[in-house]
């Protein structure tokens, strides 16, 4: 077989963006997918190739050896080009939609904690082992930039844990600046490394186009460690003066997440007693302070808006620490099932994180069941599997928004437009913390929804909707570009949702996990 070119549109498959999965791997993958797209059982793909179910079985298990020949006879039997030669164009989804899903799916670990966890490893002079990392893009960029810096940074074969060394000395003139503007979570940096030099230059952050989010708070809070910033042609200079004393008590000008995170991080390594009030409690906080714990680090108050730190100068052991599952994935999967009046059951949800959600979800009429509590393998996060039933939804009496943990989480929000997008009514969902990101709820017009943009922070929902399929370019922010996504889950016929690269930044294997519950989804490039 030789290499050609790929067709204008040729079908593949959900890849990891990291090399997790060997080639033998992703092109069984490749061969699952198109034979499901043909209609094909492994029998009958067996047969047109004159060999047995179970070699094809290996096949796409990625346990069989290929070659160029039998690539070649694949590709004649299922008429779809497996391989090409060349730089892929976008990715693109074809959806099939108006069919519930079924069966049950497990959440995966939280990204937002994987990254905080990631530049708290600067912090430790032993070694970091995290356990079940997400293997997304966002986490790849982090790791792009520790590795530039000279951080060991290694998988283990399962390509599930992973490794951190931080040398004694950082190569901070060597930071890759492309990575680093492509991720928000790289202003987490400034907390460690102002431990480590006296100046030093870190790229502005990127990431979702959310509107502006000032640094001032991250400022705020890293001033009494003696941090001095300047913004110049696209980096912050740092400077370290002296520290503020022996005890420390900062007062956070919004409870952000990242910029507690960024505070405890400076108060980890600083001698004395930090504390830190109007602190976040959220999820990602939570394992950040789990894992300072294990490093020696005194934390009191987990759980709450009031945390005491205190630090050591030197930081040095070895710890492992297993990240907590994802509540934001979890909230995306259910979101799936309901708008897709679906029977499912969505396992190891941190209910922790869930809790004023699900009830929101009861007051519109949602009917779910909760298994016992158990623990997560952080030996602290609450855990339940979560079973939906197919309901008949109502818009709730008061509007729908965000407040800082233990409220309705932020990144949740866009879900709900999409579910009160289904019920009877009309739903006010206020988007009070970003720019714009309620502006890109009103691409579910296209698909038939009528939502109507109040402001750039309000929209009005009303359904029910009678979904229809469409043609619609992602949005350049994650959570509302998965939310086109379920919405064409739930919409009669074919849909195409093009560019959705964003996707992969904060989730795993999304469309192949939605397909094994019973989704049509098929990825193709230009």
């Amino acid at each position: 077989m030789t290499a050609t070119e790929l067709p204008a549109e040729t079908t593949t498959t959900s890849l990891p963006a990291t090399g997790a999965t060997s080639a033998t791997e992703r092109i069984g993958l490749l061969v699952r997918d198109a034979r499901r797209h043909r209609g094909l059982t492994q029998q009958q793909l067996a047969e047109r190739l004159g060999t047995s179910q179970s070699a094809i079985a290996r096949i796409e298990q990625g346990g069989q050896n290929l070659t160029l020949e039998l690539l070649g006879r694949l590709s004649e039997a299922l008429e779809s080009e497996l391989i090409s030669v060349g730089p892929a164009g976008p990715t693109h989804l074809r959806v099939t939609g108006g069919t519930p899903l079924r069966g049950s799916v497990t959440v995966k670990s939280s990204k937002n904690a994987a990254v905080a966890l990631l530049c708290a490893s600067l912090l430790n002079r032993g070694r970091t082992t995290l356990r079940n990392v997400a293997r997304i893009v966002e986490v790849d960029r982090i790791l792009d930039v520790l590795r530039s810096i000279g951080v060991s940074a290694t998988w283990d074969a399962a390509g599930r844990d992973l490794t951190l060394q931080v040398p004694d000395e950082l190569d901070l003139a060597g930071i890759d600046a492309d990575a680093a503007r492509r991720t928000r979570s790289i202003i987490m940096f400034l907390g460690p490394l102002l431990h480590r030099a006296r100046e030093f230059r870190l790229p502005y952050a990127g990431g979702c186009d959310l509107g502006t989010r000032t640094v001032e708070p991250h400022m705020i809070a890293l001033r009494p460690f003696g941090l001095d910033i300047e913004a110049h042609a696209g980096e912050y200079h740092a400077t370290v003066g002296p520290r503020a004393g022996e005890r420390r008590t900062i007062v956070l000008t919004e409870r952000g997440d990242t910029v507690t995170e960024n505070a405890l991080l400076a108060a980890a390594r600083a001698e004395g007693t930090t504390v830190i009030r109007n602190a976040s409690s959220n999820y990602m906080v939570q394992d950040l302070c789990l894992y300072l714990q294990l490093l020696g680090v005194g934390v009191e108050g987990l759980g709450t808006t009031t945390l005491t730190v205190t630090g050591r100068a030197v930081l040095d052991a070895d710890v492992d620490y297993t990240i907590s599952e994802d509540p934001v994935e979890a909230m995306s999967l259910l979101t799936a099932g309901i708008v897709t009046c679906s029977e499912l059951t969505v396992r190891r949800a941190p209910v922790e994180f869930l809790e004023i959600e699900l009830a929101v979800l009861a007051e519109m009429g949602l009917r779910y069941d909760l298994s016992p509590e158990y623990v997560a393998d952080n030996g602290h996060t609450r855990l339940a599997d979560v079973t939906i039933h197919p309901s008949s939804l109502k818009a709730p009496i008061d509007k729908i928004h965000p407040m800082p943990f233990p409220g309705l989480n932020i990144d949740n929000l866009p879900f709900f437009a999409v579910i009160a997008a289904s019920a009877t009514g009309s739903t006010l969902i206020h988007d009070w913390v970003y720019d714009n990101r309620a502006i890109h709820l009103s691409d579910l017009t296209r698909l038939g929804a009528d939502v109507r943009l109040m402001d750039p922070h309000r929209v009005l929902v009303t359904g029910p909707t009678r979904w229809r399929s469409a043609e619609v370019v992602c949005p350049p922010a994650l959570r509302p570009a998965v939310c086109i996504l379920l919405a064409m889950l739930a919409s009669r016929g074919t849909s195409v949702l093009r560019n959705v690269d964003i996707i992969a930044r904060g989730y795993e294997h999304l469309y192949e996990r939605l397909v094994e519950m019973g989704a049509s989804i098929e990825v193709f490039s230009d």
